[in-house]
């Protein structure tokens, strides 16, 4: 088996409505991976994406792409895992590669979702849940969140305070990201503690306001693989090391697991994503979390082994995720800023990997050089997961 590098990564327009197609917006997310990597010498291209069919009636987006980029003779195909969908084609690439079928992949992920009314998007999401114990009933993802939160709340004494905590850090770490969908700084005043708090962060479902969960969102993100030993044949830039994947599967009806609050697919996900690295949680220095709803960022911190069980948000309150903090997470804004097109989002984490593994995240580029990167692109709710880690390659 051959060890792959990632030999560049590309976001395109900035995140949050796109005017554009589907198809270019993705165009403009794979062109500045391409420009970032130095080559268009392209084997195979991967697209994921989740909602095409249904919110913009279109399929086949490998295909697609592959035509309105001219890079035949690539072959192509789409992935869909719900929302971690972009991990999964990242993962299939790597297998592509380090099987030797293919020297060279692009991964793009793109969702155009804000053509859509609220409550299809909603509906549209609503679909990955359990078909005949959820889905009939009336389920939505909010509610889902919701109940975590609520088993949080009761079992580990986390707070709304918690959650906000983490709205917090997230957007003013997309503040510093120019891609990010939502660049605003907000305050514990502002969404909770005020008069005005109610108007400004309503409730959703409860326990979860407006500000605990993400918003919907166009957004594209593409990365380009290469065999580690055709590095300097189609590439000059800087690299990094694909060092580990995993993937974890768990009942998709959600009350059918022993405990609910602890996320199995992602402790699976990240065992297997650190064996194959050979690295322990001590060895990462950041990590980028599928916070769909800010009580998930606790949840898979502690399920992918960070913290202890029931400890994370007493490590939010000390301020030890902060991108200053010990072990700063989500330092791209995290989907509740970045924001959640959903095909795209498990690639924009691994650009973000990257970015800070090279050293060029600007003003939220952690300290001390990090060596290793981690994260996490949830799918379902919690059903099917796949865990990334990146490393630097020292020069």
């Amino acid at each position: 088996m051959r060890d792959v590098a990632i030999i560049g990564v590309g976001m395109g327009s900035r995140w949050g409505k796109y005017n554009g197609s589907l198809i270019e917006m993705m165009a403009e997310a794979s062109l500045s991976a391409i420009d970032d990597a130095g080559t268009d010498n392209i084997d195979a291209v991967f697209v994921a994406n989740m909602g095409a069919g249904r919110i913009n009636n279109q399929t086949a987006l490998g295909s697609a792409l592959i035509d309105y980029l001219n890079l035949f003779p690539a072959v192509g195909a789409s992935i869909e895992n719900g929302p971690a969908s972009g991990a999964t084609a990242a993962r299939i690439g790597y297998m592509a590669i380090t099987s030797g079928l293919h020297d060279v992949v692009m991964i793009t992920g793109g969702e155009k979702m804000r053509v859509a009314p609220g409550p299809v998007v909603t509906d549209f999401v609503a679909t990955m849940a359990h078909p005949e114990a959820e889905y009939i009933h009336g389920i939505t993802f909010p509610s889902l969140g919701a109940f975590l939160a609520r088993l949080y709340f009761e079992k580990y004494g986390v707070t709304s305070e918690d959650l906000a905590r983490i709205a917090i850090k997230n957007h003013q770490n997309g503040l510093k990201n120019p891609h990010a969908h939502i660049q605003q700084n907000i305050t514990m005043e502002g969404i909770l503690t005020s008069r005005e708090a109610a108007l400004n962060n309503p409730m959703i479902a409860d326990p979860l306001h407006l500000y605990d969960m993400c918003p919907v969102t166009d957004g594209a993100a593409s990365l380009i693989m290469c065999s580690m030993d055709k590095v300097q044949e189609f590439s000059n830039s800087r690299f990094v090391k694909f060092a580990g994947t995993g993937q974890g599967m768990d009942t998709m009806a959600v009350h059918e697991r022993e405990d609910p609050t602890f996320l199995k697919a992602v402790d699976i996900a990240s065992n297997q994503a650190f064996k194959m690295a050979g690295l322990t949680r001590k060895d990462i220095d950041f990590a980028e979390i599928h916070d769909a709803f800010e009580i998930l960022e606790l949840a898979e911190l502690e399920s992918a082994g960070f913290f202890e069980r029931g400890k994370a948000h007493l490590a939010v309150r000390e301020g030890e995720t902060e991108l200053t903090g010990t072990f700063p997470v989500n330092t791209s804004g995290g989907l509740k800023a970045r924001g959640h097109p959903v095909g795209a989002t498990g690639v924009a984490q691994l650009c973000e990997l990257v970015w800070q593994l090279r050293g060029e995240a600007g003003e939220r580029q952690v300290l001390n050089k990090p060596k290793h990167g981690y994260a996490v692109n949830f799918g379902g709710f919690g059903n099917n997961v796949v865990s990334t880690i990146l490393s630097r390659v020292e020069e």
